[in-house]
Protein backbone atom coordinates (compact mmCIF):
# COMPACT_ATOMS: atom_id res chain seq x y z
CA UNK A 1 0.00 0.00 0.00
CA UNK A 2 1.07 3.09 -1.46
CA UNK A 3 1.70 6.24 1.74
CA UNK A 4 -0.47 9.32 1.38
CA UNK A 5 0.80 10.91 4.82
CA UNK A 6 3.03 13.68 4.69
CA UNK A 7 6.93 12.25 4.16
CA UNK A 8 9.52 13.81 6.28
CA UNK A 9 13.41 13.94 5.64
CA UNK A 10 15.99 14.00 7.91
CA UNK A 11 19.66 14.52 8.05
CA UNK A 12 22.36 11.09 7.64
CA UNK A 13 24.11 12.24 10.91
CA UNK A 14 20.81 13.77 13.06
CA UNK A 15 21.89 16.86 13.87
CA UNK A 16 19.62 18.61 11.89
CA UNK A 17 15.79 19.30 12.06
CA UNK A 18 12.89 16.79 9.52
CA UNK A 19 11.99 18.85 6.71
CA UNK A 20 9.25 18.32 4.02
CA UNK A 21 10.58 17.21 0.62
CA UNK A 22 10.68 20.55 -1.52
CA UNK A 23 13.04 22.13 1.58
CA UNK A 24 15.88 19.40 1.15
CA UNK A 25 15.44 19.51 -2.48
CA UNK A 26 15.74 23.30 -2.44
CA UNK A 27 19.09 22.90 0.33
CA UNK A 28 20.71 19.76 -1.71
CA UNK A 29 22.78 19.64 2.17
CA UNK A 30 21.17 19.26 5.51
CA UNK A 31 22.80 21.71 7.84
CA UNK A 32 24.99 19.60 9.81
CA UNK A 33 26.69 18.42 6.77
CA UNK A 34 24.65 15.10 6.42
CA UNK A 35 22.47 13.74 3.25
CA UNK A 36 18.60 13.98 3.62
CA UNK A 37 17.06 10.92 3.51
CA UNK A 38 12.91 10.10 3.76
CA UNK A 39 12.52 9.04 7.76
CA UNK A 40 11.13 5.83 6.27
CA UNK A 41 11.15 4.56 2.77
CA UNK A 42 7.62 3.96 1.39
CA UNK A 43 6.22 0.61 0.19
CA UNK A 44 4.38 0.46 -2.93
CA UNK A 45 2.17 -1.93 -4.71
CA UNK A 46 3.27 -3.14 -7.92
CA UNK A 47 -0.26 -3.31 -9.05
CA UNK A 48 -0.69 0.52 -8.60
CA UNK A 49 1.29 0.69 -11.61
CA UNK A 50 -0.22 1.32 -15.53
CA UNK A 51 1.17 -1.46 -17.52
CA UNK A 52 0.87 0.64 -20.73
CA UNK A 53 2.33 4.05 -18.97
CA UNK A 54 5.35 5.99 -20.05
CA UNK A 55 7.91 6.25 -17.93
CA UNK A 56 7.14 9.54 -17.02
CA UNK A 57 3.88 8.02 -15.78
CA UNK A 58 5.73 5.52 -13.82
CA UNK A 59 7.75 7.93 -12.05
CA UNK A 60 4.94 9.63 -10.93
CA UNK A 61 3.13 7.03 -9.53
CA UNK A 62 6.66 5.96 -7.71
CA UNK A 63 7.54 9.19 -6.47
CA UNK A 64 3.89 10.19 -5.43
CA UNK A 65 4.55 8.87 -1.52
CA UNK A 66 7.61 11.05 -1.28
CA UNK A 67 5.81 14.02 -2.09
CA UNK A 68 2.77 13.32 -0.15
CA UNK A 69 1.36 16.51 1.30
CA UNK A 70 4.83 18.99 0.09
CA UNK A 71 3.77 22.32 -2.25
CA UNK A 72 5.37 20.14 -5.29
CA UNK A 73 2.50 17.27 -4.80
CA UNK A 74 0.56 19.25 -7.24
CA UNK A 75 2.85 19.64 -9.58
CA UNK A 76 4.87 16.30 -9.90
CA UNK A 77 3.38 14.98 -12.92
CA UNK A 78 3.83 17.67 -15.01
CA UNK A 79 7.29 17.85 -13.10
CA UNK A 80 7.96 14.30 -14.24
CA UNK A 81 6.09 15.24 -18.05
CA UNK A 82 8.82 17.97 -17.81
CA UNK A 83 11.42 15.92 -17.02
CA UNK A 84 11.31 12.44 -18.99
CA UNK A 85 11.28 12.72 -22.25
CA UNK A 86 13.00 10.38 -23.99
CA UNK A 87 13.47 6.62 -23.42
CA UNK A 88 15.16 3.77 -21.18
CA UNK A 89 15.16 1.29 -22.84
CA UNK A 90 15.63 -2.30 -21.90
CA UNK A 91 17.43 -3.89 -25.08
CA UNK A 92 18.63 -7.87 -25.86
CA UNK A 93 22.27 -8.31 -25.83
CA UNK A 94 23.13 -11.35 -28.78
CA UNK A 95 25.73 -13.36 -26.16
CA UNK A 96 22.91 -14.57 -23.87
CA UNK A 97 19.27 -15.29 -23.80
CA UNK A 98 19.00 -13.94 -20.46
CA UNK A 99 21.29 -10.83 -20.90
CA UNK A 100 20.19 -7.20 -21.35
CA UNK A 101 21.15 -3.74 -21.55
CA UNK A 102 19.64 -0.56 -19.51
CA UNK A 103 20.16 2.37 -22.15
CA UNK A 104 20.39 5.31 -20.10
CA UNK A 105 22.14 7.79 -22.31
CA UNK A 106 19.23 8.96 -24.87
CA UNK A 107 18.81 12.02 -23.66
CA UNK A 108 20.60 15.55 -24.55
CA UNK A 109 24.16 15.12 -23.16
CA UNK A 110 24.35 11.47 -23.89
CA UNK A 111 24.26 10.27 -20.36
CA UNK A 112 22.38 8.58 -17.10
CA UNK A 113 22.39 11.98 -15.13
CA UNK A 114 20.29 13.73 -17.35
CA UNK A 115 17.17 12.29 -15.85
CA UNK A 116 17.90 13.23 -12.34
CA UNK A 117 19.58 16.67 -13.49
CA UNK A 118 15.77 17.57 -15.53
CA UNK A 119 14.20 16.77 -12.74
CA UNK A 120 15.58 18.70 -10.35
CA UNK A 121 15.55 21.83 -12.55
CA UNK A 122 11.98 21.25 -12.87
CA UNK A 123 11.45 21.57 -9.52
CA UNK A 124 13.75 24.11 -8.62
CA UNK A 125 11.64 26.27 -11.33
CA UNK A 126 8.69 25.89 -9.47
CA UNK A 127 9.49 26.24 -5.57
CA UNK A 128 9.28 30.13 -4.31
CA UNK A 129 12.31 32.40 -3.50
CA UNK A 130 12.72 34.65 -0.57
CA UNK A 131 14.59 37.09 -2.26
CA UNK A 132 15.24 37.88 -6.00
CA UNK A 133 18.85 37.35 -6.43
CA UNK A 134 19.73 33.84 -8.39
CA UNK A 135 20.23 30.75 -7.31
CA UNK A 136 23.45 29.09 -7.48
CA UNK A 137 23.69 25.72 -8.52
CA UNK A 138 27.32 23.80 -7.26
CA UNK A 139 28.35 20.91 -8.69
CA UNK A 140 30.48 18.83 -8.80
CA UNK A 141 31.56 16.33 -12.19
CA UNK A 142 33.66 13.62 -12.20
CA UNK A 143 32.44 13.77 -16.06
CA UNK A 144 28.85 13.37 -16.72
CA UNK A 145 27.30 15.33 -14.14
CA UNK A 146 28.14 18.84 -14.59
CA UNK A 147 27.08 18.73 -18.63
CA UNK A 148 23.76 17.19 -17.92
CA UNK A 149 22.79 19.65 -14.92
CA UNK A 150 24.24 22.84 -17.25
CA UNK A 151 21.57 21.53 -20.13
CA UNK A 152 19.21 21.37 -17.79
CA UNK A 153 19.48 24.40 -16.00
CA UNK A 154 20.80 26.52 -19.07
CA UNK A 155 19.36 30.01 -19.70
CA UNK A 156 16.67 29.51 -17.04
CA UNK A 157 15.94 32.41 -15.17
CA UNK A 158 17.16 32.96 -11.70
CA UNK A 159 19.71 30.49 -11.69
CA UNK A 160 23.37 30.58 -12.47
CA UNK A 161 25.03 26.95 -12.68
CA UNK A 162 28.80 26.73 -11.02
CA UNK A 163 30.07 23.10 -12.65
CA UNK A 164 33.64 21.99 -10.95
CA UNK A 165 35.76 19.43 -12.11
CA UNK A 166 38.91 17.48 -11.83
CA UNK A 167 41.28 19.46 -15.07
CA UNK A 168 42.72 16.78 -17.39
CA UNK A 169 40.60 13.82 -15.27
CA UNK A 170 37.52 13.76 -17.79
CA UNK A 171 37.41 12.94 -21.51
CA UNK A 172 38.13 15.24 -24.13
CA UNK A 173 34.39 15.59 -25.14
CA UNK A 174 33.31 15.25 -21.56
CA UNK A 175 35.75 19.25 -21.05
CA UNK A 176 34.33 20.25 -24.01
CA UNK A 177 30.83 19.45 -23.09
CA UNK A 178 30.87 21.00 -19.70
CA UNK A 179 32.79 24.47 -21.05
CA UNK A 180 30.41 24.86 -24.49
CA UNK A 181 27.30 26.40 -22.41
CA UNK A 182 28.04 29.77 -21.39
CA UNK A 183 25.65 32.02 -20.61
CA UNK A 184 24.29 31.43 -17.02
CA UNK A 185 26.71 28.76 -16.55
CA UNK A 186 30.28 28.72 -15.89
CA UNK A 187 32.99 25.94 -16.03
CA UNK A 188 35.90 25.44 -13.29
CA UNK A 189 38.87 23.35 -13.98
CA UNK A 190 40.11 22.47 -10.87
CA UNK A 191 43.48 21.49 -10.40
CA UNK A 192 42.92 18.27 -8.24
CA UNK A 193 40.72 15.32 -8.28
CA UNK A 194 37.34 14.72 -8.64
CA UNK A 195 36.74 14.38 -4.76
CA UNK A 196 38.81 17.68 -3.99
CA UNK A 197 35.55 18.92 -5.87
CA UNK A 198 33.06 16.98 -4.32
CA UNK A 199 34.89 18.36 -0.81
CA UNK A 200 34.94 21.83 -2.12
CA UNK A 201 30.78 21.84 -3.06
CA UNK A 202 30.22 19.97 0.48
CA UNK A 203 31.86 22.95 2.13
CA UNK A 204 30.84 25.91 -0.05
CA UNK A 205 26.92 24.69 1.02
CA UNK A 206 27.74 23.93 4.22
CA UNK A 207 28.78 27.31 4.98
CA UNK A 208 26.38 29.59 6.69
CA UNK A 209 28.00 33.28 6.07
CA UNK A 210 28.50 32.54 2.23
CA UNK A 211 24.90 31.15 1.52
CA UNK A 212 23.75 34.39 3.20
CA UNK A 213 25.66 36.59 0.54
CA UNK A 214 25.24 33.75 -2.15
CA UNK A 215 22.52 31.33 -1.98
CA UNK A 216 23.18 28.06 -2.98
CA UNK A 217 22.02 24.62 -3.49
CA UNK A 218 23.48 21.23 -5.16
CA UNK A 219 22.76 19.07 -8.39
CA UNK A 220 25.18 16.37 -7.25
CA UNK A 221 23.46 12.74 -6.11
CA UNK A 222 23.72 14.26 -2.72
CA UNK A 223 20.26 16.00 -3.66
CA UNK A 224 17.43 14.42 -3.32
CA UNK A 225 16.20 16.00 -6.35
CA UNK A 226 18.73 13.98 -8.74
CA UNK A 227 18.60 10.83 -6.80
CA UNK A 228 14.50 10.07 -6.75
CA UNK A 229 13.78 10.30 -10.12
CA UNK A 230 16.42 8.07 -11.19
CA UNK A 231 14.97 5.33 -9.61
CA UNK A 232 12.44 5.79 -11.97
CA UNK A 233 13.94 3.76 -14.94
CA UNK A 234 14.48 0.87 -12.60
CA UNK A 235 10.95 0.68 -11.50
CA UNK A 236 9.81 0.89 -15.09
CA UNK A 237 12.10 -1.29 -16.63
CA UNK A 238 11.75 -3.84 -13.96
CA UNK A 239 7.84 -3.76 -13.66
CA UNK A 240 7.42 -4.25 -17.33
CA UNK A 241 10.06 -7.55 -16.51
CA UNK A 242 8.72 -8.65 -14.06
CA UNK A 243 4.96 -8.70 -16.32
CA UNK A 244 6.32 -10.40 -19.17
CA UNK A 245 8.63 -13.06 -17.39
CA UNK A 246 7.01 -13.60 -13.94
CA UNK A 247 10.44 -12.85 -12.33
CA UNK A 248 12.33 -10.25 -10.68
CA UNK A 249 14.93 -8.69 -13.13
CA UNK A 250 18.95 -8.31 -11.66
CA UNK A 251 20.79 -5.22 -12.21
CA UNK A 252 24.81 -4.63 -12.55
CA UNK A 253 25.60 -1.24 -12.16
CA UNK A 254 28.37 0.73 -12.71
CA UNK A 255 29.03 2.73 -9.65
CA UNK A 256 31.04 5.97 -8.45
CA UNK A 257 29.12 8.13 -6.01
CA UNK A 258 26.96 5.29 -5.49
CA UNK A 259 23.51 7.48 -6.17
CA UNK A 260 22.56 5.52 -9.04
CA UNK A 261 22.88 1.83 -7.29
CA UNK A 262 21.52 3.16 -4.68
CA UNK A 263 18.13 4.25 -6.57
CA UNK A 264 18.10 1.11 -7.86
CA UNK A 265 18.24 -0.57 -4.13
CA UNK A 266 15.66 1.63 -3.15
CA UNK A 267 13.71 0.50 -5.31
CA UNK A 268 14.00 -3.11 -4.14
CA UNK A 269 13.40 -1.62 -0.50
CA UNK A 270 9.92 -0.54 -1.95
CA UNK A 271 8.52 -3.74 -2.87
CA UNK A 272 9.48 -3.59 -6.36
CA UNK A 273 10.65 -6.60 -8.57
CA UNK A 274 14.15 -5.76 -8.40
CA UNK A 275 16.64 -9.07 -8.05
CA UNK A 276 20.22 -9.25 -7.15
CA UNK A 277 22.40 -5.73 -7.28
CA UNK A 278 26.20 -5.47 -8.08
CA UNK A 279 28.21 -2.94 -8.46
CA UNK A 280 30.92 -2.53 -10.82
CA UNK A 281 33.88 -0.84 -9.53
CA UNK A 282 36.80 0.88 -11.26
CA UNK A 283 40.34 0.44 -9.59
CA UNK A 284 39.35 2.62 -7.11
CA UNK A 285 38.79 -0.25 -4.64
CA UNK A 286 36.60 1.79 -1.56
CA UNK A 287 33.40 0.05 -1.83
CA UNK A 288 34.85 -3.49 -3.21
CA UNK A 289 37.18 -3.60 -0.32
CA UNK A 290 34.25 -2.74 2.09
CA UNK A 291 32.27 -5.81 0.73
CA UNK A 292 34.64 -7.69 0.59
CA UNK A 293 35.06 -7.52 4.33
CA UNK A 294 37.09 -4.32 5.04
CA UNK A 295 36.52 -1.43 7.49
CA UNK A 296 35.18 1.42 5.29
CA UNK A 297 37.99 3.77 4.66
CA UNK A 298 37.73 6.90 1.90
CA UNK A 299 40.93 7.24 0.02
CA UNK A 300 42.25 9.51 -2.69
CA UNK A 301 40.99 8.90 -6.04
CA UNK A 302 42.68 7.24 -8.94
CA UNK A 303 42.41 7.97 -12.48
CA UNK A 304 40.99 5.59 -14.41
CA UNK A 305 39.31 4.70 -18.04
CA UNK A 306 36.19 5.08 -16.57
CA UNK A 307 36.77 8.66 -15.14
CA UNK A 308 33.34 9.54 -14.14
CA UNK A 309 33.70 6.81 -11.30
CA UNK A 310 36.68 7.98 -9.99
CA UNK A 311 35.29 8.38 -6.91
CA UNK A 312 37.46 7.67 -3.61
CA UNK A 313 35.22 8.69 -0.81
CA UNK A 314 30.87 8.26 -2.22
CA UNK A 315 28.73 10.68 -1.02
CA UNK A 316 25.65 8.10 -0.71
CA UNK A 317 27.90 5.45 1.07
CA UNK A 318 26.10 7.71 4.16
CA UNK A 319 22.72 7.44 2.80
CA UNK A 320 23.38 3.17 2.04
CA UNK A 321 24.55 2.91 5.66
CA UNK A 322 21.52 4.33 6.79
CA UNK A 323 19.06 2.12 4.55
CA UNK A 324 21.12 -0.84 6.02
CA UNK A 325 22.21 0.02 9.35
CA UNK A 326 23.48 -3.48 10.05
CA UNK A 327 27.49 -3.59 8.16
CA UNK A 328 27.08 -7.59 8.19
CA UNK A 329 23.29 -7.36 6.69
CA UNK A 330 24.59 -4.79 4.36
CA UNK A 331 27.96 -6.78 3.13
CA UNK A 332 25.70 -10.37 2.31
CA UNK A 333 23.38 -7.46 0.44
CA UNK A 334 25.60 -6.55 -1.83
CA UNK A 335 28.66 -7.51 -4.03
CA UNK A 336 31.38 -5.26 -5.60
CA UNK A 337 34.14 -5.83 -8.00
CA UNK A 338 36.88 -3.60 -9.32
CA UNK A 339 37.47 -4.15 -13.05
CA UNK A 340 40.80 -2.07 -13.85
CA UNK A 341 42.10 -1.06 -16.94
CA UNK A 342 43.20 -3.08 -19.31
CA UNK A 343 40.32 -5.47 -18.22
CA UNK A 344 38.14 -2.51 -19.06
CA UNK A 345 40.01 -2.34 -22.74
CA UNK A 346 39.92 -6.06 -23.45
CA UNK A 347 35.82 -6.47 -22.34
CA UNK A 348 35.34 -3.45 -25.08
CA UNK A 349 37.27 -5.22 -27.96
CA UNK A 350 36.10 -8.39 -27.47
CA UNK A 351 32.79 -7.48 -27.47
CA UNK A 352 33.12 -5.07 -30.42
CA UNK A 353 34.74 -7.80 -32.54
CA UNK A 354 32.53 -10.72 -31.17
CA UNK A 355 28.86 -9.42 -31.11
CA UNK A 356 29.16 -6.02 -32.67
CA UNK A 357 28.34 -4.07 -29.12
CA UNK A 358 30.24 -0.76 -28.60
CA UNK A 359 30.41 -0.04 -25.37
CA UNK A 360 31.72 3.12 -22.85
CA UNK A 361 34.82 2.40 -20.54
CA UNK A 362 31.83 2.63 -17.64
CA UNK A 363 29.21 0.29 -19.06
CA UNK A 364 32.24 -2.20 -19.58
CA UNK A 365 33.09 -2.72 -16.53
CA UNK A 366 29.39 -4.18 -15.59
CA UNK A 367 29.86 -5.95 -18.73
CA UNK A 368 33.04 -7.78 -17.52
CA UNK A 369 30.82 -8.72 -14.41
CA UNK A 370 28.29 -10.11 -16.13
CA UNK A 371 31.15 -11.81 -18.74
CA UNK A 372 32.12 -13.66 -15.33
CA UNK A 373 28.79 -14.47 -14.25
CA UNK A 374 28.29 -16.23 -17.31
CA UNK A 375 31.60 -18.24 -16.98
CA UNK A 376 30.64 -19.54 -13.89
CA UNK A 377 27.23 -20.91 -15.04
CA UNK A 378 24.91 -18.38 -14.31
CA UNK A 379 21.80 -18.10 -16.25
CA UNK A 380 19.99 -16.03 -14.31
CA UNK A 381 17.85 -12.81 -16.04
CA UNK A 382 20.55 -9.63 -15.82
CA UNK A 383 20.56 -5.52 -17.26
CA UNK A 384 23.81 -4.05 -17.38
CA UNK A 385 23.18 -0.75 -16.91
CA UNK A 386 24.79 1.49 -19.34
CA UNK A 387 25.53 4.72 -18.04
CA UNK A 388 26.49 6.96 -21.38
CA UNK A 389 27.47 6.65 -24.72
CA UNK A 390 30.32 5.61 -26.11
CA UNK A 391 31.31 8.28 -28.52
CA UNK A 392 31.47 10.84 -25.43
CA UNK A 393 34.80 8.04 -24.70
CA UNK A 394 36.35 8.38 -28.24
CA UNK A 395 40.34 8.47 -27.05
CA UNK A 396 39.75 5.23 -25.75
CA UNK A 397 37.14 3.52 -27.62
CA UNK A 398 38.02 4.47 -31.20
CA UNK A 399 41.41 3.11 -30.81
CA UNK A 400 40.25 -0.37 -29.73
CA UNK A 401 37.63 -0.30 -32.81
CA UNK A 402 39.75 1.32 -35.18
CA UNK A 403 37.09 3.18 -36.33
CA UNK A 404 35.63 6.42 -35.75
CA UNK A 405 32.04 6.21 -33.87
CA UNK A 406 29.14 7.46 -34.92
CA UNK A 407 27.93 11.10 -32.17
CA UNK A 408 24.69 11.44 -31.17
CA UNK A 409 23.43 14.55 -33.03
CA UNK A 410 22.69 16.22 -29.30
CA UNK A 411 26.30 15.66 -28.46
CA UNK A 412 27.74 16.52 -31.67
CA UNK A 413 25.94 19.73 -31.35
CA UNK A 414 27.45 20.62 -28.20
CA UNK A 415 30.89 19.74 -29.55
CA UNK A 416 30.32 22.54 -32.37
CA UNK A 417 30.12 24.93 -29.32
CA UNK A 418 33.26 27.10 -28.52
CA UNK A 419 34.11 26.06 -24.80
CA UNK A 420 36.04 27.84 -22.11
CA UNK A 421 36.85 27.00 -18.54
CA UNK A 422 38.48 28.84 -15.54
CA UNK A 423 40.86 27.31 -13.70
CA UNK A 424 40.75 26.49 -9.78
CA UNK A 425 42.87 26.02 -6.86
CA UNK A 426 41.72 22.50 -5.39
CA UNK A 427 40.79 24.28 -1.67
CA UNK A 428 37.58 25.20 -0.34
CA UNK A 429 38.98 28.90 0.04
CA UNK A 430 39.29 29.14 -3.34
CA UNK A 431 36.51 28.28 -4.33
CA UNK A 432 34.49 30.07 -1.31
CA UNK A 433 36.74 33.30 -2.84
CA UNK A 434 35.36 33.03 -6.09
CA UNK A 435 31.62 32.52 -5.37
CA UNK A 436 32.26 35.96 -3.06
CA UNK A 437 33.64 37.82 -5.71
CA UNK A 438 30.85 36.78 -8.07
CA UNK A 439 27.83 35.93 -6.35
CA UNK A 440 26.95 38.96 -4.27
Amino acid sequence: MSRTEPLFYASTRARSPAVEISQAIAAGLAPDGGLYVPEVLPRIDPAAFDPQGSIAATATTLLAPFFAGDPLADELAAICAEAFVFDAPLRPLPQHPNSLMLELFHGPTSAFKDFGARFLAACLQRLPRADNRPLTILVATSGDTGAAVGAAFHRRPGVRVVILYPDGKVSPRQAHQLGSFGDNVTALRVDGRFDDCQRMVKAALNDAALQAQVPMSSANSISLGRLLPQMSYYAHNALRWWRAHGEPLNFIVPTGNLGNALACLWVREMGLPVGEVRLACNANATLADYFGGAEYTPRDAVATLANAMDVGAPSNFERLRWTFPNPSALRQLLHAECVDDATIRQTIATHARQHGEVFCPHTATAMHLLDQLRAAGDAASWAVVATAHAAKFESVVEPLLGHPLDVPPALATMLQRPATALPLAATDAALHDWLLARGA
